[in-house]
C-alpha cells in the first residue's frame, strides 16, 4: 500500500503528492517523505536540508526563489499550518513549459504537497494568517547560486489571490523578465 500518491501537474516534470492520513480518535498520522515511494517522480538523491517557514499575515507573497546550477534543487513543499497559493514556475530553457507557471493550494487540512523539480521558480502568497510551510531540498542552501523572479512580473502575469503584500527587501527587489532572459540549466 502506498502512502503517497503522485499526480502529474501541468507544467513537465512538476507533481502534487497526495498523503494518505490514518484518521482515528488520537487524532492524524501521515508520511511527509518517503523516498521510495518519491524515486518514481524524480527525487533520486538524499534530502540535503529541510527548512520550516511561519508566515504571519495573509496576503504575504514569498518568493519566487530558485538556486542555479549546479546547485539547483528539487523541493518538496507541504503546508502544514494554514493554507497558501503554491506557485512553480519553469525556467528551464529546454522545457515545452518554458516560463509557464502553475499554482496549487496547499493547506494543512488536506495534507497535500508539491514537488518541484530542479529548475523551477518557487514562491506561495498565504491565505490565512499564521501559515506554515516545511520544504525538503534535495541540495543546500548556496548563497552564491541563489536568485529569483519578482512577484509581481507582467511577463508571468501570476493572478495572485489576494493584494500582493509583505515582500522581504530581497523580493522586492528582484529584477522582472527581460526579452532575452534565458533560463536556467537544471
Amino acid at each position: 500500500m502506498s502512502n503517497l500518491t503522485v499526480i502529474d501537474l501541468p507544467l513537465d516534470g512538476l507533481k502534487r503528492v497526495q498523503r494518505q492520513r490514518l484518521v482515528d480518535e488520537r487524532g492524524v498520522f501521515a508520511r511527509l517523505f518517503c523516498a521510495g515511494e518519491l524515486a518514481d517522480a524524480g527525487w533520486t538523491v538524499p534530502v540535503a536540508q529541510i527548512n520550516h517557514s511561519l508566515t504571519r499575515a495573509r496576503g504575504t507573497v514569498r518568493g519566487l526563489h530558485y538556486q542555479r546550477a549546479p546547485h539547483a534543487e528539487m523541493k518538496l513543499v507541504s503546508c502544514v499550518r494554514g493554507e497558501v497559493w503554491d506557485v512553480a514556475v519553469d525556467l528551464r530553457t529546454d522545457s515545452p513549459t518554458f516560463l509557464q507557471w502553475h499554482a496549487q493550494f496547499l493547506s494543512a487540512a488536506d495534507g497535500a504537497a508539491i514537488l518541484i523539480p530542479p529548475g523551477f521558480a518557487h514562491g506561495f502568497q498565504t491565505l490565512s494568517d499564521e501559515a506554515e510551510l516545511v520544504y525538503c531540498h534535495s541540495a543546500a542552501y548556496a548563497p552564491a547560486a541563489e536568485a529569483g523572479l519578482h512577484a509581481r512580473d507582467a511577463r508571468l502575469a501570476i493572478p495572485w489571490p489576494l493584494p500582493v503584500q509583505g515582500l522581504s527587501p530581497r523580493d522586492a527587489g528582484f529584477a522582472w523578465l527581460t526579452p532575452n532572459f534565458g533560463g536556467v540549466t537544471s
